[in-house]
C-alpha cells in the first residue's frame, strides 16, 4: 500500500487533461525539479485518485511535448520545466489588452531591427504588402483585410532577421489575428489607418531605427490607450 502524500483529486470532467494540469502543476512550482524523479505511476495514480490508464496516458502527453523522459526500466524524469503548447495555451487565453501589449513589443523590436537589417528586398515586399493592405473597410470584406494587415506586419517581422522573433510572431499570428477583427468589430476601438503604417516602412528605409521603433509603438498604442481606459486604468 503506497505511502505517498495525496494531491489535490483530479476532477471527474477530463480525467487526462486534468491530471495533465496536476503534473504541470508540481513540476512549475519546483515540487518536482527538473533532472528529477516522478513518482512511480502506481504512487501518482493514489496521489491524483486516478486511474493508472490516466496517468500513462499523462504521461505519454508530456512526453512528447518534451516536459517528461520516460527511461525504460528507470522511470520517468522530469526534462523541462515549461510546456511551449501551455504557455501558448494561457497566452491566447489572456485579455484583449494583454495581447496588444505583447504585440506591441514584439512589433516595436521587430521594426527597430529591420531598419537595421533589411534588404532591398524587404523593402520591396514591405511596401506591395502595405499597398494591398490599404485602410479598413467601412464594411465588406473584413477577414480578408484582416490577413492583410498580418502579411503586412509579419512582413515586418521577417524583415528584422531574427529568426527567434520571427517564430515567436508567426506562433502569435492567430491571437494577432482574432484580436484584428475584435478591434474593427468594436466600433469604440481605434484602428490606426494606412498612413500610420506607411511610416513604419518610411522609417525602415530610411535605416532610422528609433523611428521605426516609434512608428510602430503609435500604431498600437491608441489602441491599448482605449481598451485601458475601458478597463478603468
Amino acid at each position: 500500500m503506497s505511502t505517498a502524500t495525496p494531491l489535490p483529486q483530479a476532477p471527474r470532467t477530463s480525467l487526462v487533461e486534468s491530471t495533465i494540469g496536476l503534473i504541470r502543476t508540481q513540476i512549475e512550482s519546483g515540487a518536482w525539479k527538473v533532472g528529477g524523479r516522478i513518482p512511480r505511476e502506481p504512487d501518482l495514480a493514489d496521489m491524483l485518485q486516478v486511474g493508472r490508464n490516466t496517468v500513462r496516458e499523462a504521461i505519454r502527453v508530456l512526453s512528447h511535448a518534451q516536459v517528461l523522459e520516460v527511461r525504460q526500466g528507470d522511470g520517468t524524469y522530469v526534462r523541462s520545466s515549461v510546456d511551449p503548447a501551455e504557455v501558448m495555451r494561457r497566452v491566447s487565453h489572456s485579455s484583449l489588452r494583454d495581447h496588444f501589449e505583447l504585440r506591441a513589443i514584439l512589433e516595436t523590436e521587430a521594426a527597430r531591427l529591420a531598419a537595421t537589417r533589411r534588404t532591398d528586398e524587404d523593402l520591396e515586399r514591405l511596401g506591395q504588402l502595405l499597398h494591398a493592405r490599404g485602410d479598413a473597410p467601412v464594411e465588406g470584406d473584413l477577414a480578408g483585410f484582416v490577413d492583410r494587415d498580418f502579411a503586412f506586419h509579419a512582413a515586418v517581422a521577417t524583415a528584422a532577421h531574427n529568426t527567434a522573433l520571427t517564430e515567436l510572431y508567426r506562433y502569435f499570428s492567430v491571437a494577432v489575428r482574432q484580436n484584428t477583427q475584435a478591434v474593427l468589430v468594436e466600433q469604440e476601438l481605434p484602428e490606426p489607418g494606412l498612413a500610420a503604417h506607411a511610416r513604419i516602412v518610411d522609417a525602415i528605409e530610411r535605416q532610422d531605427s528609433e523611428r521605426a521603433a516609434k512608428a510602430a509603438r503609435a500604431v498600437m498604442a491608441p489602441v491599448i490607450t482605449k481598451l485601458t481606459e475601458l478597463l478603468g486604468g
